[in-house]
């Protein structure tokens, strides 16, 4: 790819890769040490395709002079308000697992569309994708959001979202039931998937153009939960938002968008950045540590949070 751009390797500076499930951290660029390649390896907090981004990152810039390695606002950016960490069981936590990368990219970019810092906005971010988070932003911190993995919140295309509890645990004792099953139920097998039997929003989206009546009402079915999730975050942010931003690849989805602001454009306006840009997002992090306008951090205990 690079022969074909007509970039010489050698004069690459800097590689960015998305991070993956570590211990739960403050949002930021994070050096790619040998602490966090072995969390990574062992899988310690999970395992997901994104473990790789670092290893990836590191194994190329190892391969060029001068070269360094980073990941930018991973998965497990965590700026939970302590309130936001109970469940109502002691033995459970809420934890902050989110597409923080694109939601931070996504609250800069619109704040540079209306000439103002992302630290001064309050926001609430919902990225809809194969998994769905819908984070309030206060100031520049995501206080609260949903944990977007295997936990709670909308179902999306392949995630169940919050099932009720009662019946979960019924179903865990059920004969024959594997551990691996119910979590593929929650994760992969789920929402869209388990309903229709397709991961992909835009086949159920011309299903429902087509009139199937089944899937029209799925898809409604995940816009509510998105505007309900929508709703209790403006709760969070005591009413007090300047924009409701719409990303990810549902976004294209007019039935859904257009379903999602009857129930949400009361509360402040509806903005949508269709897509996902990761890619530039990652690119963007790394121009800032190059100009020097932001400092990367360590993956130690001084930027681990307890959560």
């Amino acid at each position: 790819e690079l022969e074909d751009s007509h970039i010489d390797l050698n004069k690459v500076q800097i590689v960015v890769a998305r991070g993956g499930l570590l211990k739960p951290i403050k949002s930021g660029v994070y050096r790619i040490n040998e602490r966090m390649k072995s969390d990574l390896k062992k899988g310690l907090f999970g395992e997901h395709a994104s473990n790789l981004g670092a290893l990836i990152a590191d194994d190329i810039a190892k391969h060029i002079p001068d070269c360094k390695a980073y990941i930018a606002d991973p998965v497990v950016v965590d700026e939970l308000e302590d309130v936001a960490r109970y469940t109502g069981h002691p033995k459970f936590k809420r934890y902050s697992i989110f597409h923080a990368l694109n939601q931070k990219a996504i609250g800069r970019a619109y704040a540079r569309l209306i000439n103002r810092k992302y630290e001064e906005l309050n926001l609430i971010i919902a990225h809809m994708g194969g998994g769905i988070s819908v984070g309030a932003h206060r100031f520049g911190r995501v206080i609260d959001v949903n944990q977007a993995l295997d936990g709670e919140g909308p179902f999306s295309p392949e995630r169940s979202g919050t099932l009720p509890a009662g019946a979960l645990a019924r179903m865990c004792f059920e004969d024959g039931i594997t551990l691996d099953e119910i979590r593929k139920m929650i994760t992969g097998h789920g929402g869209l998937m388990a309903y229709l039997g397709t991961n992909s929003a835009y086949e159920v989206e011309l299903m429902a153009q087509d009139g199937n009546e089944e899937a029209r009402k799925i898809q409604d079915a995940m816009g509510y939960q998105i505007g309900k999730e929508i709703g209790s975050l403006s709760a969070v942010l005591k009413g007090n938002v300047d924009a409701i931003i719409l990303t990810g690849g549902i976004s294209h989805n007019t039935m859904i968008v257009e379903y999602i602001k009857t129930m949400v454009s009361f509360i402040a306006p509806v903005v949508i950045y269709p897509g996902e840009d990761e890619m530039h997002a990652l690119a963007w992090n790394g121009f800032m540590i190059i100009k020097g306008e932001i400092q990367a951090k360590e993956y130690d205990e001084s930027n681990m949070v307890d959560a």
